[in-house]
């Protein structure tokens, strides 16, 4: 009962810093985006809140939330600012220590759990077998969100083999992530990109680095090592419910911005504001409705799987190729509702301060991401139809 109550007033404390870091996230964005990463101040606030723990095991200090929960809080940081949006998300491979052996993740967090963690999954690196209980692990690894700030590295790597990738006895290559402390790689300052300019997704580079074996984790292929309901669901459902979680803050934000607009802006010969335009009404009640059923889809997908995960069973393939879908759709209905607003506000929102112009870059960005691609619709739609698809893909 003590620790309960010592967590839902950690819990209580990290929602009353949300709700005041949240306007500066706002009125700072275009100073991330000058900076190309999140300021510190706002990043040291947030590690102070423990909102990149919000999913970090319990016994390691984190809060370990419900799925929705962690969305929700996504969604309504996104809405403040994309890039600080996809900054905290990405922040919270805090919560991948949860594949190490507890023991091994306890030596390594330490006392003190408010930290940042880096992941980038493409086994871009390789991991060779030096000696017995160790590997070396070089690579390059682009879009690291938010390595200036973070101490902790996940990349992706393949064990070498003879000849190639080692394989599994399932036939797929030998793909883990590699837990590596942030002083040990190098930083090259190559983000400069469309959206997301406040991210600081640099590239990474590993050059022989020394990796425990116990310092590698393969949670494709193996279940996480702690208890609880959040562990019963897969890596890729996880992220992809979480990541889903920025476009519809982003398309809010859009929506908002254009609402401020269509009372006031005048455009050409017209006598009335562009809110009394037949189509201008049709074209935000369209996207409204666009991201609200993609919201909903969303969130009645992680109802289901946490319900499942809460009565101690793992969801079903299906439940997982519907979240891939889900998360999908509210990329999709976000493009849809900020291209729409956009191209309504008309002239004024292509100024680089305007935030539609902020929220239009950072979505399409945002999207170029891989758990957006089309192959996760192939994924849902070859488990719709009954094709073969390796399952640690979905």
């Amino acid at each position: 009962m003590a620790d309960t109550l010592v967590m839902n007033a950690g819990i209580d404390s990290m929602r009353s810093a949300l709700a005041d870091l949240v306007p500066d996230f706002r009125a700072r964005a275009g100073e991330a985006e000058q900076l190309r990463t999140l300021p510190a101040d706002l990043v040291q606030r947030a590690k102070a809140a423990g909102l990149f723990r919000l999913n970090l095991p319990r016994s390691l200090g984190g809060f370990e939330l419900g799925p929705a929960t962690t969305a929700e809080i996504f969604e309504e940081i996104s809405r403040a600012d994309g890039s600080a949006g996809w900054t905290i998300v990405i922040g919270n491979s805090t919560a991948f220590f949860a594949w190490l052996d507890p023991a091994v993740a306890r030596e390594l967090i330490g006392e003190h759990p408010d930290f940042v963690s880096t992941s980038m999954w493409a086994p871009l690196g390789r991991a060779t077998f030096e000696r017995q209980g160790r590997f070396t692990v070089s690579g390059r690894w682009p879009f690291n969100s938010g390595c200036p700030h973070a101490a902790w590295l996940q990349v992706g790597v393949f064990v070498a083999g003879s000849d190639g990738p080692r394989m599994l006895a399932s036939g797929a290559p030998d793909w883990r992530f590699a837990f590596i402390p942030a002083q040990s790689a190098v930083i090259e300052d190559t983000w400069d990109a469309m959206g997301l300019r406040g991210t600081g997704s640099h590239h990474l580079t590993l050059s022989g680095v020394q990796v425990p074996a116990e310092h590698l984790a393969a949670p494709f292929f193996e279940p996480a090592r702690h208890e609880g309901p959040l562990w019963r669901i897969p890596l890729i459902t996880l992220a992809a419910m979480f990541l889903a979680a920025v476009p519809l803050g982003i398309a809010r934000r859009a929506l908002d911005e254009f609402a401020a607009i269509a009372t006031k802006k005048i455009r050409g010969p017209a006598t009335q504001s562009i809110g009394h335009d037949a189509h201008a009404q049709c074209q935000l009640t369209q996207a409204e409705g666009a991201v609200a059923s993609a919201r909903s889809l969303l969130f009645d997908t992680i109802a289901q799987i946490w319900a499942d995960a809460c009565r101690g069973d793992e969801p079903g393939l299906e439940q997982r190729a519907l979240a891939l879908l889900a998360a999908n759709q509210a990329m999709r209905a976000g493009v849809e509702a900020v291209d729409r607003v956009f191209h309504l506000a008309g002239a004024e929102a292509v100024f680089a301060h305007h935030p539609l112009q902020r929220c239009f870059r950072d979505i399409h960005t945002a999207g170029q991401h891989i758990l957006f691609s089309a192959s996760r619709d192939q994924a849902f739609a070859k488990v719709r139809l009954g094709i073969d698809q390796p399952t640690y893909l979905i």
